[in-house]
């Protein structure tokens, strides 16, 4: 991959990785633990406890995938580092620019990612 795409997939990258952190740290109330803060945040009686386990479990679920996805962001940018960014992780092939563009995290060629998930 050319220099000058490199670094707007990993300014790009940078962005959502700042972006993610902000929505991480607003859900959580700050900086606190997700056990702390969900805790925190479902400690009053205010509501019935099936609406409060419901709504428990899908800040846990949101914050899980948020997670998850900061994973990705800094594999990625692990990679560039690396000078394997671009590159499919499981055939080695090069990954199509108008892939990189959609998800800057992508690891995988379409056909491997496709196989993953039908696997």
């Amino acid at each position: 991959m050319t220099h000058p795409d490199l670094h707007s997939y990993q300014k790009q990258l940078l962005q959502q990785r700042d972006d993610l952190r902000a929505r991480l740290n607003q859900l959580r109330g700050g900086e606190p633990s997700r056990a702390l803060a969900s805790a925190a945040h479902f400690s009053g009686h205010e509501d019935p406890q099936a609406q409060a386990n419901t709504e428990r479990d899908l800040e846990l679920a949101l914050d899980e995938h948020e997670t998850a996805e900061l994973r990705r962001i800094d594999a990625a940018l692990q990679r560039a580092a690396l000078g394997t960014y671009g590159r499919c992780i499981a055939c080695g092939t090069t990954i199509p620019e108008a892939r990189l563009r959609a998800t800057p995290d992508a690891e995988r060629c379409i056909d491997c990612q496709s196989a993953l998930e039908d696997a």
